[in-house]
């Protein structure tokens, strides 16, 4: 079976384009892929995000249907981006009536606040892919039910996202690096990785982490990634002056994991949500670390002693303060749901096993479009 392959890979900084790599090295064990070409294909596997990176392959997805992953269950902030106003209106009445056009409007003129207002991830936009694709790959319960809220007819294959482990540094490079970030010995060095926007609660973290010290815990707080809101960057700078806060910016794969391998706890709250898993949450989960996570339907396949939940809303600061303080009191609970972390993403998130769940999925689009694959 021949597949078309369309996606972002690196050196572009997204995860997209690292999760698009591993899966294009499985598939090519399984059969041909040719990558971001317009030759034909049995089928064609689109990726999409909810970003500009995405243009082209949404275009060409449109154009000759086949099986569309959406790592965000959500276009909304991707249609803002690659369309003007009337076009823009017209896309969103589209999915939800000519009732919407007047909030369409007011949604267009307030567009500077759609990393952070709700309703644009509330309208995930999602019905035209979705109506047009052959399929639908999704990654948690609530994308599966945003594409069908969105497009009842829809074919839906809910693949896990894949995890492969890496190769890690060795303990003493580990010390080292903590070392030089200049830690207190024996802190708890929580971590926040990838692109730091507003959803990732920073604000609600960095709080926590000045409570917590004032408290007389000892506590540090690792920030992993780049800025992806100036807005939000100028509102936190103050707390990162403080010596309990390390940011690194950018970090590429390599120091990445050294980074991942480092950290006591990851920190991965996510609101508003794009319907989204977290391909950092599972890495992490996959190497044995304990994650913090937002409740919801995002995170519902994870067992509940695997990661630790905290509930989006006025109940988020109070929550992820005594959940913080919990595991810096108990490093036998760290341990614990690290371990059944990593179990767990070992059994459901195996890079192989998914890709399997993939090749199946390719087989029977290509089969909708009338194509009897040989293998």
């Amino acid at each position: 079976m021949r597949i078309g392959f369309h996606a972002p890979l690196p050196p572009a900084r997204s995860g997209v384009a690292d999760y698009a790599a591993a899966l294009l090295a499985l598939l090519r064990r399984r059969g041909e892929v040719l990558v971001n070409s317009r030759r034909a294909a049995d089928v064609e596997l689109y990726h999409l995000g909810n970003n500009q990176l995405h243009r082209p392959i949404y275009f060409r997805a449109l154009e000759r249907p086949g099986l569309v992953v959406l790592h965000d269950a959500l276009l909304h902030h991707f249609f803002l981006g690659s369309l003007d106003e009337a076009a823009y209106i017209d896309e969103f009445v589209y999915n939800y009536g000519e009732w919407g056009g007047e909030l369409a409007h007011g949604l267009w003129r307030n567009r500077a606040r759609s990393a952070q207002d709700p309703r644009y991830f509330r309208y995930r936009m999602l019905r035209r892919i979705a109506e047009r694709s052959l399929g639908v790959v999704t990654h948690n319960p609530a994308a599966t039910a945003a594409v069908r809220e969105h497009a009842p007819g829809a074919r839906v294959f809910e693949i896990p996202h894949l995890f492969q482990p890496p190769r890690l540094p060795a303990p003493y490079a580990v010390i080292r690096l903590r070392a030089g970030l200049g830690l207190p010995g024996g802190a708890v060095l929580f971590g926040v990785f990838g692109h730091l926007r507003e959803s990732k609660r920073l604000p609600s973290i960095l709080r926590a982490i000045e409570r917590l010290r004032g408290a007389g815990k000892n506590v540090s707080l690792l920030l992993a990634g780049a800025f992806a809101s100036s807005d939000l960057e100028r509102a936190v700078a103050p707390w990162l002056r403080r010596p309990a806060v390390v940011a690194t910016g950018y970090a590429p794969e390599r120091a990445f994991w050294a980074y991942a391998s480092a950290v006591d706890v990851c920190i991965n709250l996510r609101y508003p949500s794009a319907g989204e898993s977290s391909g950092i949450a599972i890495r992490l989960m996959g190497i044995g670390k304990p994650a913090i996570l937002t409740a919801g339907d995002e995170t519902a396949r994870f067992p509940e002693a695997a990661c630790v939940r905290i509930d989006a809303g006025v109940a988020e600061q109070a929550m992820l303060e005594e959940a913080m303080a919990w595991l810096v009191g108990s490093a036998w609970a760290r341990a614990d749901i690290g371990r059944l972390a990593a179990s767990h993403i070992a059994a459901e998130h195996d890079a192989g096993r998914c890709a399997d769940l993939y090749w199946d999925a390719l087989r029977v689009c290509a089969g909708a479009r009338g194509v009897r694959p040989s293998a």
